[in-house]
């Protein structure tokens, strides 16, 4: 018996095959359909629309976010453990560079936090026309640009 049905499925994809091979040359030969396909694509000269940015950065920064779980959680015990490291870890925050390191920690979380809002909406099919897709993915954008300028503010 499974002799016969692995027969039946290999007569099926050659007659596929078959329908498909003709087809694509059919469809070459089309006026609707000129020229040829490129054989590469130059990822450099391709440019993303901004809901493929706001996914490639949704990516980005939750790996960044999850690599930076262990630094945070030494942040968090030292912080916690004494008072003399509350204030050395108080005073290392006090350098510009500290601070514009924790600003970009803010931002990751923040875009993270917002895309994932932003993603669980699509997944119920709420915004999932072009307008309402691009529209979403600026709101992304603006609103954890302004939740990190104010945390920023607060911080600085």
């Amino acid at each position: 018996m499974a002799y016969a049905v692995r027969r039946k499925l290999l007569e099926f994809q050659a007659s596929t095959s078959n329908k498909t091979c003709a087809g694509k040359q059919a469809r070459a030969a089309s006026p609707r359909m000129p020229k040829q396909r490129p054989k590469y694509l130059n990822l450099l000269q391709i440019r993303l629309p901004v809901p493929g940015v706001i996914s490639i950065m949704h990516r980005v920064s939750g790996a960044a976010l999850f690599l930076l779980i262990p630094v945070l959680l030494c942040v968090l015990q030292t912080s916690l453990e004494s008072q003399q490291g509350f204030a050395s870890l108080k005073s290392a925050f006090t350098n510009p560079l500290a601070k514009l390191v924790l600003i970009g920690v803010l931002w990751a979380f923040f875009h993270h936090f917002c895309a994932g809002i932003r993603y669980l909406f699509l997944d119920l099919d709420i915004g999932t026309d072009l307008a309402a897709a691009r529209a979403s993915s600026w709101a992304v954008v603006v609103v954890s640009i302004a939740l990190t300028l104010a945390c920023g503010v607060l911080i600085w």
